[in-house]
C-alpha cells in the first residue's frame, strides 16, 4: 500500500501501523513538554496568575465537564457496536444463513471443502487462489502472439508478487491486531481487476478460448477478495471500537480524580519548589493537564487509524479514488 500511494511513509506508519498506545504516549509526552516550555518562558509566573484570576480552576472545571461528556460518548460507541448484534431470533437466523451462503459460494468457487474460520487464513485462501490462477493464465497464453503473451506475463507476475507478499503477511497475522487488515489493504485487488478486464478487452481478438477462460477464473478469484476484505474490516472496526470504549472508561476515572483534585486542593503554596529552573506549579499543572487529556488522546489515536482505513477502502471494486503508481 505504501508503494502504491504517494505520500509521507512516516505519516502513514503513524496513522496505521504504529501501536495505538505508543501513539497516545507520544502525543501525551508532546503535550507535557510543550506545557513545561510555555510555563518556563511565560513572563507572568503561574503562582502570581493563580492569586489574581486562578486559570487552573477554570481549566480543570472545563476538563471535568469534558471527561463526563466523554463517558457519554463511550455509551454511544457501545450502542453503535451493539445495535448490529441485538435483534430478534429471525434476524439472527438470517444473519447466520447469509454468512453460510457466502462461505458456500466461496468454497464452491475456490473448490475447497471448508473455508478456514480464521479471518487471516480465510483471506489467504482467496489470495493463494488468485496467485494459482495467475500461473494458469500464463500457461494458457503460451500459444498467443509474443506481444500479447508478454503483456499477460507482466500482469500475472504483478499479481503473483503481490499475492506472495500478502500471503506471507497474513500467515503471520492474528485477528485482533491490525496485522490482518494491514495485509488485506496491501493486496491491490481493485487495480488487478481493472488491469485484467482492460487487458482482456484489448487482446480479445487474439485470445484463445482457454486463455479467455483463465482470465475469467482469475477475475472471479479477485472479485471474491473485495467482499471478504470488507467483512473482515467491519469485524475489525467493531473490535477496535470495543477496545476504545474500554480504554476510555479505564482512563476516565483517574483523569476525573486528577481534575477534581486540582480544583479542590491545588494552590501555588503547595508547590513552592522548582526543578531545572521550572517552578513547581508549572510541573504539577502540566502533569495534571496531561493526565486529564488521556481519554481524549486515546480517542484521537484510535479514531485516526479507523478513519484512515475507512478512507482508503471507500470504494469496492475497480475504482481508483487517489493517485497510484499502478495507474497507466
Amino acid at each position: 500500500m505504501r508503494g502504491r500511494v504517494p505520500g509521507n511513509r512516516v505519516k502513514l506508519w503513524v496513522l496505521l501501523e504504529a501501536t495505538r498506545w505508543h501513539v497516545a504516549a507520544a502525543l501525551l509526552g508532546l503535550v507535557f513538554v510543550s506545557l513545561l516550555i510555555v510555563g518556563a518562558v511565560d513572563p507572568v509566573p503561574l503562582g502570581e496568575a493563580i492569586e489574581s484570576v486562578d486559570p487552573v480552576e477554570t481549566v480543570f472545571q472545563a476538563f471535568v465537564t469534558a471527561i463526563i461528556t466523554g463517558v457519554t460518548l463511550v455509551v454511544t460507541i457501545n450502542q453503535l457496536v451493539l445495535s448490529q448484534e441485538l435483534g430478534p431470533l429471525g434476524d439472527q437466523r438470517d444473519r447466520m444463513e447469509g454468512a453460510l451462503d457466502a462461505r458456500r459460494a466461496i468454497e464452491s468457487e475456490l473448490d475447497v471443502d471448508v473455508a478456514p474460520a480464521d479471518p487471516s487464513a480465510f483471506l489467504r485462501v482467496i489470495v493463494e487462489a488468485a496467485r494459482d490462477r495467475s500461473d494458469r493464465l500464463v500457461a494458457a497464453s503460451d500459444g498467443a502472439e509474443e506481444d500479447v503473451r508478454d503483456r499477460i506475463e507482466t500482469f500475472a507476475e504483478s499479481v503473483v508478487d503481490n499475492a506472495d507478499e500478502v500471503g506471507d503477511q497474513l500467515d503471520a497475522a492474528e485477528f485482533g491486531t491490525f496485522g490482518v487488515v494491514s495485509a488485506a489493504l496491501n493486496f491491490n485487488y481493485s487495480g488487478k481487476i481493472y488491469e485484467a478486464r482492460r487487458l482482456r478487452a484489448a487482446c480479445a481478438d487474439d485470445l484463445s478460448d482457454e486463455t479467455d477462460a483463465a482470465f475469467a477464473e482469475l477475475l472471479d478469484a479477485l472479485e471474491l477478495f473485495g467482499p471478504a476484505r470488507e467483512h473482515v474490516k467491519t469485524l475489525y472496526f467493531q473490535w477496535e471500537l470495543i477496545n476504545l470504549s474500554r480504554v476510555l472508561l479505564y482512563a476516565a476515572l483517574p483523569a476525573l480524580v486528577v481534575a477534581v483534585s486540582m480544583i479542590v486542593f491545588f494552590d501555588a503554596g503547595v508547590a513552592s519548589w522548582s526543578v531545572l529552573g521550572v517552578a513547581g506549579p508549572v510541573w504539577l499543572t502540566s502533569g495534571a493537564v496531561t493526565v486529564a487529556l488521556v481519554p481524549f488522546v486515546f480517542l484521537v489515536a484510535y479514531i485516526l487509524r479507523i478513519a484512515t482505513v475507512a478512507k482508503r477502502t471507500l470504494a469496492i471494486g475497480p475504482f481508483v479514488l487517489r493517485g497510484s503508481e499502478d495507474e497507466s
